[in-house]
């Protein structure tokens, strides 16, 4: 599933399924794995850069992850009396396999985005795992209910 798509483009169908995969699937996921989760866990979602800047042709997409960081926020709060954390991680632009491997196939596109990067390079998936990683420890206890960008200073 490419994450481009024009809004006027846009069918229902693409609507459902990008409902589906990015935010649906997560939510009830999430729901049935709570009343199994030890208290003092932690929920790490996944996010993206384009839910703080537009981008066109990902109305679909971002929309979706804006969606999974109100969600997050909600089970922070929620599920905070049993000291679950849940916290979201919003990457920029990253050399994988997403939207057909957009920016690793496409040089033009990787220098557009380097050079509006801080940092002046695209992401690696090892960039956002240490993050992740980092979250999923006791290092992170007191980090709940929030949305880390990882980007590089993308658009700063």
């Amino acid at each position: 599933m490419g994450a481009t798509i024009p809004m006027a483009q846009a069918t229902e169908e693409q609507f459902d399924d990008f409902m589906n995969v990015h935010f649906k699937g997560i939510y009830f996921l999430t729901q049935k794995l709570l009343p199994m989760m030890n208290d003092g866990g932690g929920i790490v979602n996944i996010s993206s850069g384009t839910t703080r800047f537009s981008n066109p042709g990902y109305s679909l997409y971002a929309s979706m992850k804006g969606a999974v960081e109100v969600l997050t926020r909600y089970i922070a709060k929620e599920y905070g009396s049993r000291g679950i954390r849940a916290n979201v991680v919003a990457p920029g632009p990253v050399e994988t396999d997403f939207n057909n491997a957009a920016i690793r196939n496409n040089p033009q596109l990787k220098g557009m985005l380097s050079n509006i990067t801080a940092l002046g390079r695209v992401g690696n998936p090892d960039d956002i795992g240490g993050v992740v990683a980092f979250l999923c420890t006791e290092d992170s206890k007191w980090v709940n209910g929030q949305r880390i960008e990882v980007s590089g200073g993308i658009n700063v």
